[in-house]
């Protein structure tokens, strides 16, 4: 470890993004190696590090094999520690950083499973739909189909349909929209009892909206 910790640290602060990129793809494999405490001690810092770089290859890379960490040291620690750095990237005042989260998202559900998710991060997905930029809405949708996809319907049910329709009575017509947007991307994902039962009657509605751009997107 003496001899192994300096150089990860080094490369860690490297210039080259590739570098970054290929550190982030394997650093974590050394917490089966080193050990709860000392992967607690030394390389959570780092993983933060990693975990807040600028190119989006270093993050992915870093959310992609937390698995291999959440085996050594539990999802309590690991919730702890990068989770806040994950929701403070997730709110991000500019839009690109908080998309680039958005888009690693559905990767990161599958690597902490459904509990975690629904506990920690189910509520900032949600948010996410009201987003002021367009194109975090629109992103956000998407996520919602690979969360069902990941998660399956029955919780899509209980934990994400219910919520969206519940959008359509908003004051704020954008967020009508995206309750539009979201039932699209959903059907794909929704057997067809669920869009008859749930959906029709919520596009019907806003198919009188006062907003002829929301009129128009029911057609």
């Amino acid at each position: 470890m003496p001899n192994i910790l300096p150089a990860v640290k080094e490369l860690v602060c490297d210039t080259n993004q590739h570098v970054k990129a290929a550190l982030a793809s394997v650093i974590m494999g050394l917490s089966p190696i080193m050990g709860k405490d000392n992967t607690i001690q030394h390389l959570l810092p780092l993983f933060l590090i990693l975990l807040k770089d600028e190119h989006s290859d270093v993050r992915l890379n870093i959310i992609s094999n937390l698995d291999s960490v959440n085996k050594v040291i539990g999802i309590h620690q690991l919730s702890q520690s990068l989770l806040p750095a994950i929701v403070e990237l997730a709110e991000d005042p500019k839009w690109r950083v908080r998309l680039a989260i958005i888009e690693h998202m559905p990767l990161l559900a599958e690597q902490l499973g459904v509990e975690f998710f629904d506990e920690k991060l189910n509520a900032l997905c949600m948010s996410w739909l009201v987003d002021g930029v367009f194109a975090i809405r629109s992103a956000a949708t998407a996520n919602l189909k690979k969360l069902v996809s990941i998660f399956g319907l029955e919780w899509a049910q209980s934990q994400i349909i219910t919520k969206v329709l519940l959008m359509a009575r908003d004051t704020n017509y954008l967020h009508r929209m995206t309750t539009l947007f979201a039932i699209n991307v959903l059907a794909d994902v929704c057997p067809p009892e669920v869009i008859t039962k749930f959906m029709v009657p919520v596009i019907a509605g806003l198919a009188n909206d006062a907003v002829p751009k929301c009129t128009v997107q029911c057609g």
